[in-house]
């Protein structure tokens, strides 16, 4: 039970913890829960173990004292292709050296290669694609200011265009991109969101970041000249699709494809009127249409696609997806000059499936390189990971040993006061835990979806520049980077590996070191094994995978498989 008993009594339980801070054993007992026994740590090494894989190896080896993160010192911004211009920009916001990923995935990006970047988080993917993306504008700018570029695609204004799932994650890229200033005290190039309540910007950003509804509804909004949708789709030339697994499965799948069929098609009407060298308008909606065919079969209906190459560069892994004849795309992926760069950045990205986001893109990109991290799907060495298995009866004194555990830890004074994240499943639980805590004497802060946009943006500044105690669900797992996060609780354990490895992925981030304390009961237990054991094997917990169904059902499944051979014997 994962404070399934929170859930469905939240309202006794708060009339009850008034007294709890000076309450006895036996009083705490009324609530549930009992005093927890000594900490059951299924790993208690204090240094983690490092993982046995070839590229884990060599990124301990190339980058001592870093733990893999950093490229290594002979590698530059300027030794990548960024101009000084960018680099003494990425200098002014403190980042002196690029990460193993961003070595890995920049020389791509700046490349007119289509690109998938699958690494862990906390690796350094934004800037690892909005850097080489902004010093590609840099670029352009300079040579049309001197008359260098007079083709039909070059005439038109370059924009970068980044699709994220929510309005945090929009805001958040927003303002990296902006946080990139030239010798003049202005953004290199400006950026600005479109979601949420935000309207379009009245001046036409170089980085538009948006939410797929937000850029459907305004690119189908009322247009009399029915020339607005035309002219933005053709000043797009660089995509970019952030948490591109979330994108590319479940509620946004359609948006996503929908706007890769829109995109596309501007490419295949552009590549015509540079062939003629006459512009090409789009011609409506209904031959678009009729052109794309439909969105939901390019998920269901083809093959998957094989790798053919595998190419290793440094701790982190780039290959080459085969390209061949296709019997996918017919109507739009015909022989025709491509005019748009497509990026996708993931931290999850699992491949084994059609319908997975991994398949998707194998079958839509199959000319994509990929650049996955050493430590995608795995465990990350700087983790310090804490299990301890509880009951009905030892929660809540093992969920409050856990948070004073993680406020009495020492901080490098250097990077601000201590920050602790707890996780719970439900916007039930995680206001009942918030509740615990405070009684208690816990100061603590809530994020989670049924708050407002307002009231999470208040409290996740609160959390960034005071610490604490941030009580929350998996609305702040994906994407948000809250620096030097030192100690991430699990009071509720995850519900799948993707939710898993999201959720521990708010520590240990940028090279620095932290602490995860899972707390699990009986009926996590398989799924508490299986990545246990992922971890010892280093392996990654792909075969944890799962978004229609809990990994925990498929456990159960097999169990259920191996009880007549148990009874057997």
């Amino acid at each position: 039970m994962a404070l399934s008993h929170l859930r469905h009594a939240p309202l006794a339980l708060r009339l009850a913890l008034p007294s709890i801070a000076c309450s006895s054993p036996a009083t705490r007992r009324l609530l549930l829960f009992a005093p927890a026994r000594p900490w059951r740590l299924l790993s208690t090494a204090s240094k983690p173990r490092s993982l046995a894989t070839a590229a884990a190896a060599e990124a301990d080896n190339t980058s001592a004292g870093t733990d893999g993160f950093f490229a290594e010192d002979s590698t530059s911004w300027k030794s990548l292709g960024i101009s000084d211009r960018v680099a003494s920009a990425l200098h002014g916001t403190g980042l002196e050296r690029p990460s193993l990923v961003q070595a890995a995935c920049i020389p791509h990006v700046l490349t007119s290669n289509d690109v998938i970047v699958a690494a862990e988080t906390g690796s350094g993917k934004t800037h690892g694609y909005l850097v080489p993306l902004i010093e590609k504008l840099c670029t352009k700018s300079s040579s049309t200011e001197d008359g260098h570029s007079e083709n039909i695609a070059a005439r038109t204004d370059n924009i970068v265009l980044v699709f994220c799932p929510n309005v945090m994650l929009c805001e958040q890229v927003v303002s990296m991109a902006n946080s990139l200033l030239d010798v003049s005290g202005e953004p290199l190039k400006r950026a600005a969101a479109v979601c949420g309540p935000k309207g379009w910007p009245a001046v036409r950003p170089d980085i538009l970041v948006a939410t797929p509804a937000a850029l459907l509804n305004y690119l189908f909004d009322y247009d009399p000249e029915r020339r607005r949708r035309e002219k933005f789709l053709r000043s797009v030339k660089y995509i970019v699709f952030d948490e591109a697994d979330m994108l590319l499965c479940g509620s946004f799948e359609n948006q996503i494809i929908r706007l890769i069929h829109m995109l596309r098609f501007d490419e295949k009407l552009l590549s015509r009127a540079e062939d003629s060298g006459k512009e090409v308008a789009l011609e409506g909606s209904d031959e678009y249409h009729e052109d794309s065919g439909s969105e939901s079969a390019e998920i269901s209906d083809i093959d998957d696609e094989n790798e053919d190459g595998h190419i290793q560069d440094g701790a982190v892994k780039v290959e080459n997806a085969h390209v061949g004849a296709r019997r996918d795309w017919r109507r739009v992926r015909k022989v025709y000059r491509r005019s748009k760069q497509y990026v996708f950045v993931a931290a999850t990205l699992p491949q084994s499936g059609k319908k997975t986001a991994g398949g998707v893109l194998k079958r839509m990109f199959p000319s994509a390189v990929w650049v996955s991290g050493a430590y995608l799907h795995r465990h990350n060495p700087r983790l310090e990971r804490r299990w301890i298995e509880v009951t009905t009866d030892t929660q809540v004194d093992a969920l409050l040993d856990a948070v004073k555990y993680g406020l009495k830890s020492e901080v490098d004074p250097e990077l601000g006061p201590n920050r602790t994240m707890v996780f719970t499943n439900t916007v039930d639980a995680a206001n009942s835990v918030s509740d615990i805590l405070r009684r208690v004497g816990i100061p603590c802060v809530l994020y989670h979806r049924e708050s407002s946009l307002e009231e999470r943006t208040a409290n996740l500044q609160s959390f960034r520049e005071n610490g604490g105690v941030l009580v929350c669900t998996d609305a702040a797992a994906r994407g948000l980077d809250v620096p030097n996060v030192s100690h991430v609780i699990q009071a509720e354990f995850a519900a799948c590996a993707v939710d898993f490895l999201h959720r521990v992925g708010r520590t240990a981030r940028a090279g620095q070191s932290g602490i995860v304390t899972s707390l699990y009961t009986d009926a996590n237990c398989d799924l508490v094994r299986a990545v246990r054991q992922a971890e010892e094997l280093a392996q990654p917990v792909e075969r944890a995978f799962s978004r229609k169904r809990s990994f925990r059902n498929k456990l159960k499944k097999q169990a259920r498989l191996r009880e007549p051979a148990t009874l057997l014997s």
